[in-house]
């Protein structure tokens, strides 16, 4: 494990490294204050002997402006000094210190403490993974294990923002399983789920790592494309359509085709502002695609439109 010496004096630094490094702690040292806040932008370095006194920013105010970052690991602060007053002691706890020692320096006593720290951070790390593991379940859809509506919502705004700052258009492609209701009559719903989870399937390999898809609900789902302009889309989607309708799905009797239909929208036509909006749009031209006999790719912008479109654009 990574641990930071900042201390000014050298003759102290060697001995503190000579130390760490025989108990097989990767050593990064700093002899001032600003030196040691610098090296702490290391998100790996997580242990760190800091002391009281250095020329500029002293230990103190290093504690604190470490414990004023945000979004960062934890780091385990022991502070060295060489005053031993309680309030001194108190001050140093204050400004964010997790352990105090007094100088000289006991090595079998810094040892230990510095056991503990680790031992906080593991825990620390464990909690932070538990959290995030929960986090994650709550945003997935339970099922196909692609993210829920109001995740994949989300992501669409953040998006639909990102867009509009750096001048980049935003597609969204809506996509339901032809007769899916007729699947899951004909044959079952753990049929009918099995189709499903082959549509993600087929539908993740065709994606880049920067989409994102959703279930929107039922069997509809959402892809969200950054940088796709109204150009691209309609391909996009008719590169799912194909390698989603290319092969028949298995079951434990027999084989079933499948395929699906899919509306597509872009932000850099009028009226697709907000995430609402462009979901409205894609989902209206998803509606077109199957009324027009499904198993069809429809974009929003094509020139020819049904009257149910024009009558809600």
């Amino acid at each position: 494990m990574k641990i930071l010496i900042a201390e000014d004096d050298p003759i102290s630094s060697r001995i503190l490294q000579k130390n760490l490094k025989n108990w097989d702690y990767e050593v990064v040292q700093a002899r001032t204050g600003a030196a040691a806040w610098r090296a702490l932008q290391d998100e790996d370095l997580r242990l760190s002997i800091l002391d009281w006194m250095m020329p500029g920013m002293d230990g103190v105010e290093v504690c604190r402006q470490i414990r004023r970052r945000k979004k960062y690991k934890y780091t385990y602060i022991i502070l060295l000094s060489a005053k031993d007053r309680k309030q001194d002691i108190i001050a140093g706890l204050s400004a964010g210190a997790d352990d105090y020692m007094t100088k000289p320096v006991n090595f079998l006593e810094l040892r230990a403490r510095l056991k503990a720290g680790k031992r906080i951070i593991e825990l620390e790390d464990k909690l932070i993974f538990i959290q995030n593991q929960l986090k994650d379940v709550a945003s997935r859809d339970s099922l196909t294990k692609i993210w829920n509506r109001a995740e994949i919502t989300r992501f669409l705004s953040e998006e639909l923002e990102r867009g509009q700052r750096e001048r980049i258009p935003t597609g969204v492609i809506m996509l339901d399983v032809d007769n899916f209701k007729k699947i899951n009559d004909d044959y079952g719903h753990a049929v009918g789920d099995l189709a499903l989870l082959q549509v993600v399937s087929r539908l993740k390999r065709k994606v880049r790592k920067s989409d994102k898809l959703g279930r929107y609900g039922g069997d509809e789902i959402i892809i969200i494309l950054p940088n796709c302009p109204q150009t691209e889309i309609k391909k996009v989607g008719e590169r799912l359509r194909l390698a989603v309708g290319r092969r028949r799905i298995r079951t434990e009797l027999n084989t079933i085709p499948i395929t699906i239909s899919v509306g597509c929208a872009t932000s850099d036509l009028p009226g697709t502002s907000s995430a609402e909006k462009i979901i409205k749009t894609a989902d209206r031209v998803l509606l077109r695609a199957k009324e027009q006999g499904r198993n069809c790719v429809v974009a929003a912008g094509d020139a020819q439109k049904t009257a149910l479109e024009q009558k809600n654009a």
